[in-house]
């Protein structure tokens, strides 16, 4: 494997740490993200002025020559598989993919294989200038397996660490469509007196609670209001159906990014989403307010109807902003036109 040096001087003021003012003084051409820095100093790959220093919390004053010898990125461990893949847009930095459901995002010792990094390594093709050290995609956000629609995926150091600033900062625009039980409407008195939940104008409701894996059930989130991660989640009704409404299509947008934090969200409020084996249960709908046909499409609906149809962010390497919607997918649309029977 062979490996590249990378030189430079500090600039004026630098900060106290040798790892911020790196950081900091680093030709952004160089594409090494905070955390690629931090461990090439750790592992000894970085001079000040001829002299190996690994400790990040080090002084360094300005105009300290240092030098980075960098790796070049190794393959990953994961395998490439020729998986069909819809690709919504893709540059030499990023890769948007409108994912099916039912694909794992990233392997796991329940889904070895099929996922979405073996398919993008394929797809790649070795074409990848890696991500802290390894020919790998940039994972910076998921989406659950059996959530279908968009996700955006790092090609490079630079737009990793870019993207990943900005999911840390909530700036992504992330909009989903759900179908859930009942209809979350401001006028229920029910839905007002659910703990941590409020209306915005416009009715939309607003959850505001802590997020943490459920003590008993790993499998699962639990809604918490001390402890945990704050998780912010709004939602407002689209369509309902039935007589009387008793499903709702709404559209839900994150203000944080937890797991499974639209279902869980929704099912502390009681309007969990039809077809989730975790959080929505199965509910039995009134022989009077829907047709055979549609109570029997919301039994049989396979998954959580829930699809990632708008992401929105600035390029991390362009500056410019991007904006993709995908369509609700073939299932979903079945779904909504059985309830509208």
């Amino acid at each position: 494997m062979g490996s590249r040096r990378i030189e430079f001087v500090i600039a004026e003021n630098p900060p106290k740490r040798l790892d911020k003012a790196v950081s900091r003084d680093v030709p952004e051409e160089a594409a090494l993200s905070r955390t690629r820095l931090a461990r090439l100093i750790e592992e000894g790959a970085l001079t000040v002025d001829g002299i190996v220093v690994q400790d990040a919390k080090a002084r360094v004053e300005a105009g300290a020559l240092i030098a980075i010898a960098v790796e070049e990125a190794g393959d990953s461990h994961i395998g490439p598989e020729d998986i069909p893949l819809e690709i919504v847009f893709e540059d030499d930095d990023l890769i948007v993919i409108n994912k099916p459901a039912g694909m794992v995002v990233h392997p796991a010792p329940g889904s070895p294989s099929g996922t979405l990094v073996n398919a993008l390594l394929h797809h790649f093709g070795g074409n990848l200038s890696g991500v802290g050290g390894v020919k790998r995609p940039g994972i910076v956000h998921r989406i659950d397996k059996e959530t279908s629609g968009l996700l955006v995926v790092a090609k490079s150091d630079a737009a990793h660490q870019g993207l990943a600033a900005q999911f840390e900062k909530h700036t992504v625009e992330r909009h989903y469509q759900a179908v859930c039980y009942g209809v979350p409407d401001g006028n229920d008195p029910r839905l007002r007196g659910v703990k941590g939940a409020s209306f915005e104008p416009g009715n939309i409701l607003k959850l505001t609670t802590q997020l943490a894996r459920h003590k008993t059930d790993r499998q699962r989130q639990a809604v918490l209001f001390q402890g945990g991660r704050h998780a912010v989640t709004r939602a407002r009704i689209v369509e309902s159906f039935g007589n009387p409404p008793c499903a709702a299509l709404i559209e839900c947008w994150l203000e944080t990014g937890r797991t499974h934090q639209i279902r869980v969200h929704m099912a502390h409020a009681g309007h969990g989403l039809i077809g989730d084996p975790t959080y929505g249960g199965r509910r039995k709908l009134a022989a009077k307010a829907l047709s055979e046909a549609a109570r029997a499409a919301v039994q049989a609906f396979p998954r959580q109807a829930l699809h990632a149809a708008v992401l929105g962010f600035d390029h991390p390497v362009t500056g410019e902003a991007l904006r993709f919607e995908a369509p609700l997918p073939p299932d979903m649309v079945g779904l909504l036109a059985a309830l509208r029977q």
